[in-house]
């Protein structure tokens, strides 16, 4: 080991706690649109009872204090305090496992998921199957962000991430799982670092978004078209803004925690297996402990960045090229894209394991954490 990690605690100061409610006294609203709740966006009469709670009952103490029950450190590394969390594994032989969060998640995706992972005899599963889990927060996300420093895209991530798990912890050879922007992390790190992967495992399938990249498609590739032009038209509004113009949304956002809610809670919503009920799947407190983080780190305009690299940039596996790591994928019902095996296998040459999940969407760590560990594991076990 070159570089010394040093153990970090979280404790936000007072003052920003108390700014925050202030600020959330004096939230301007606008006014509903005609037509059904949440039809153009994030519904006024269910952010005003969010917000209402944020103020005047939600306990970030609390959340402060789960996050604070795993070992977490910083380290210098690519030009950053790198944040992450290392939790031992409880069993005979844990395997390092890196974990990869997305947007518009935070480490706080993985509170449930971890404890699943690093001793799954506690949850009835066998001993023989722990981790050892290393989750860092994203350079650019979180506690992993600091005004003025080097913005990363998925190709840099991807470079950070491997340096921790090898030049810093002294891992040879382990496993990375992700989905969102951590899907990309991890196929992008299968790609370009095989020789240290043992396989990977994603919740999200990061293959091209292009409805070109099928001829002659068969019925279940055309579902898959179909669903494609879809999201294209009506979801990616928050893709354009955020690769193009990051720095000017970041203003809002940054001073405002009642818009910065307002943007993350609606994707939340609309990208979850909630049927349209936010709560029936995210407790409020869960869902205001990932909003505080980006709220008091500052980070939401730089946590934009990998959007601004992807459109300006290549794709993080070169056309042509393929990710030839065992690979394992759990499809999810309410994901935003669920592409068949077959354009899957065009990237990943190495499918080990394909499972399609009864419940859940796109935030499968937090919505399904037994399933998803449980298929974690199920990969990793067949690849011992």
């Amino acid at each position: 080991m070159t570089i010394q990690p040093q153990p970090f605690k979280l404790q936000v100061p007072d003052a920003s706690i108390a700014d925050l409610r202030v600020r959330l006294l004096r939230a301007r609203l606008p006014d509903q649109a005609p037509g059904e709740p949440w039809a153009y966006g994030t519904d006024v009469a269910y952010l005003s009872t969010l917000v209402e709670y944020w103020r005047d009952r939600f306990d970030w103490r609390a959340q402060e204090a789960r996050l604070n029950a795993f070992p977490q450190y910083k380290v210098q590394l690519h030009g950053i305090d790198l944040h992450f969390l290392h939790v031992p594994g409880v069993g005979p032989d844990p395997h390092p496992l890196l974990l990869s969060h997305g947007w518009p998640g935070s480490i706080f995706e993985f509170i449930e998921l971890i404890p699943r992972l690093t001793d799954p005899e506690r949850f009835g599963g066998d001993p023989a199957d722990a981790f050892t889990i290393v989750a860092p927060s994203l350079p650019g996300y979180g506690l992993s962000f600091a005004p003025g420093q080097p913005r990363f895209g998925v190709e840099s991530i991807a470079d950070c991430l491997a340096a921790l798990m090898s030049e810093v912890l002294g891992y040879r050879k382990f496993g990375a799982q992700g989905g969102d922007w951590g899907a990309f992390v991890t196929a992008r790190l299968g790609y370009a670092y095989p020789e240290r992967l043992s396989g990977i495992h994603l919740n999200m399938m990061p293959i091209r978004r292009d409805p070109t990249i099928l001829s002659d498609p068969t019925p279940e590739e055309s579902r898959f078209l179909d669903e494609l032009q879809v999201w294209l038209k009506e979801e990616t509004g928050y893709q354009w803004i955020q690769g193009t113009r990051p720095q000017t949304l970041a203003f809002a956002l940054t001073d405002s925690p009642t818009g910065l809610a307002a943007w993350i809670v609606e994707k939340f919503r609309a990208w979850s297996d909630c049927g349209g009920d936010i709560e029936a799947v995210f407790s409020r407190d869960h869902l205001l402990a990932n909003i505080s983080l980006y709220w008091f780190t500052g980070a939401i305009g730089s946590s934009f960045w990998p959007y601004y690299a992807r459109m300006h940039g290549p794709w993080p596996i070169p056309y042509g090229e393929a990710v030839a790591v065992p690979t394992g994928y759990c499809e999810f019902p309410r994901e935003m894209l669920r592409p068949p095996r077959s354009a899957a296998e065009r990237t990943f040459t190495n499918l080990q394991r394909w499972s399609v999940m009864e419940r859940g969407g796109h935030f499968a760590a937090m919505e399904q954490p037994e399933a998803l560990a449980q298929e974690v594991r199920a990969l990793f076990r067949m690849l011992r």
